[in-house]
C-alpha cells in the first residue's frame, strides 16, 4: 500500500460515526448493510451518513450495490488487509510475527 492510500484510509477512519459504521460494516460481512440500516443505528440523519459512506468510499475501503431502492454498503476486504499489513510493516524492527501479526494471520482476520 502506498503511503498516500494509507493516510487517505486512516483519514476517513478518524471521525467516530465513519469508524463506527465502518465496524458495523466489518460485524455484517458480505451481507452489507443498508444506508438506511447504518443510519438507524448510529441514530444519524441519513444525509449525514450518506456523507460519511463517500467519504469511506472515495478511501476505498468499502463498496456499493444498488439492491432495489436501496444502496447496500459492504467493506473491501483487501483495502482492510492492505492497510493492516501497512501498519504492521515495521511493527517490532520489521519482524511482525513478533507481534502475531503475518500476512495468515490478517488474511484469516480480514475475511
Amino acid at each position: 500500500m502506498e503511503i498516500n492510500n494509507a493516510i487517505g484510509a486512516l483519514g476517513a477512519l478518524a471521525q467516530e460515526h465513519r469508524l463506527s459504521a465502518f465496524r458495523l460494516l466489518v460485524h455484517a460481512g458480505q451481507d452489507g448493510l443498508a444506508a438506511g440500516e447504518l443510519a438507524r443505528q448510529l441514530s444519524i440523519p441519513h444525509n449525514t451518513m450518506s456523507a460519511h459512506l463517500s467519504t469511506l468510499s472515495q478511501a476505498g475501503l468499502i463498496t456499493s450495490q444498488r439492491h432495489g431502492r436501496s444502496i447496500i454498503y459492504r467493506i473491501v476486504p483487501d483495502a482492510m488487509r492492505d492497510l493492516m499489513g501497512f501498519l504492521a510493516d515495521d511493527c517490532c524492527q520489521g519482524q511482525p510475527e513478533l507481534c502475531g501479526l503475518t500476512p495468515t494471520s490478517l488474511r484469516s482476520t480480514c475475511g
